[in-house]
């Protein structure tokens, strides 16, 4: 383990105290939710439980405890995709743009990415990948079933 940092093995993946993480889902009965990002900052062996400090924007910060059953809820949160970043801000970030991930360069995504950054940004890529994604304005059409619900609605 790292120099006076707990760790364990949970779910096949190794957490340590001070890792930052993001809860996947919402968790009512814990007042967390999805995309909220915290670091842990205790790991209970002997209880079976970590403890997660959740960022509050400004306020205090907020310790919800987990089980280890619960910890699927959690993921690490050193690089996150843009749509999990969606709403936030971030010092820095880096953007990664390959002509291989042809799908996801689009225009407004790489918008989204690079408004994430406060102070930084660094595109990291080819000039092409960059050029595809700024010539591409098509927003992809995606069917939720929506209307049909709607209109099966009593």
């Amino acid at each position: 383990p790292a120099a006076g940092r707990v760790e364990r093995v949970i779910g096949g993946r190794l957490l340590r105290s001070g890792d930052k993480v993001m809860q996947t889902r919402n968790n009512y009965n814990k007042d967390v939710f999805n995309g909220d990002m915290g670091r842990i900052s205790a790991i209970d062996l002997e209880n079976a439980c970590l403890t997660v400090e959740f960022d509050a924007g400004g306020a205090a910060a907020r310790s919800v405890q987990y089980e280890w059953s619960e910890v699927d809820e959690l993921q690490l949160a050193y690089a996150i995709t843009v749509h999990k970043a969606q709403g936030a801000e971030y010092p820095a970030t880096v953007v990664v743009l390959l002509a291989q991930h042809y799908m996801l360069l689009q225009r407004n995504l790489l918008y989204t990415a690079i408004t994430r950054a406060k102070q930084l940004c660094v595109l990291v890529g080819t000039q092409r990948a960059i050029q595809m994604a700024v010539k591409n304005d098509r927003v992809a059409q995606r069917y939720s079933g929506l209307a049909v619900r709607l209109q099966a609605a009593p």
